[in-house]
């Protein structure tokens, strides 16, 4: 199964649980891309804490294969240039993904 996952929330816990449905479905066998949207592109400003460790998670995500995008239009709004984590992308990339998918789901 192909999923897509739209992130639009900087809430340490839910980027958590999204990482953690991420890695258990590429666990399982399926490709996942994750498109960072809204606050959700803040992703990388969250400060790991004992409950949730977003860094670890996050790159045993991409270790795994995962594509994990931002949205360039939600970086400008916050004044960033881009993502130290993942590639820039655009509405466009977005339609494609969601048109690619067998499954989106949406956190935040």
């Amino acid at each position: 199964m192909r999923l897509g996952i739209i992130l639009q929330s900087n809430n340490p816990e839910h980027i958590w649980n999204t990482l953690r449905l991420a890695i258990a479905s590429l666990k399982a066998g399926h490709t996942v891309q994750i498109f960072l949207f809204s606050e959700g592109v803040e992703i990388e400003d969250v400060a790991d804490s004992q409950a949730f460790d977003i860094s670890k998670k996050l790159g045993e995500f991409k270790s795994l294969k995962g594509k994990v995008f931002a949205c360039e239009t939600c970086l400008a709004v916050r004044s960033k240039s881009e993502s130290k984590v993942c590639p820039t992308t655009t509405m466009k990339e977005l339609v494609k993904m969601i048109e690619e998918s067998d499954k989106v789901l949406t956190f935040g």
